[in-house]
């Protein structure tokens, strides 16, 4: 079994900064890569940002506000935001996916952009 903590949601201004962290621990020899999703009241869960041993993607909209980076060492993925807008007030969601494509999640950080 694979568990997946998150930190770093809370309030931000418009413009604002926040960095997301979730650390995966368990039975992750087996891990490939790991991303962020983020679903917002209404509306579908959406793939925000992954990383792998294959590279880095991004969801189109996020144009360069975002940063997502791995500390292996620390099995640990990270989502620097910056810029951020209304629009991205949702609840992140970490993911690991596994080379046998068990994708495992996290249980959700709350992002709320507000003046």
């Amino acid at each position: 079994q694979v568990q997946l903590v998150e930190s770093g949601g809370g309030l931000v201004q418009p413009g604002g900064s926040l960095k997301l962290s979730c650390t995966a621990s368990g039975n992750i020899f087996n891990m490939y890569g790991m991303g962020w999703y983020r679903q917002a009241p209404g509306k579908q869960r959406e793939s925000v940002a992954t990383i792998s041993s294959g590279g880095t993607t991004y969801g189109d909209w996020v144009a360069g506000r975002f940063i997502i980076s791995r500390d292996n060492a620390k099995n640990t993925v990270y989502l620097q935001m910056y810029s951020l807008e209304h629009e991205d007030t949702a609840v992140y969601y970490c993911n690991l996916w596994t080379m046998t494509g068990t994708n495992y999640w996290g249980q959700g950080t709350q992002v709320t952009v507000s003046s």
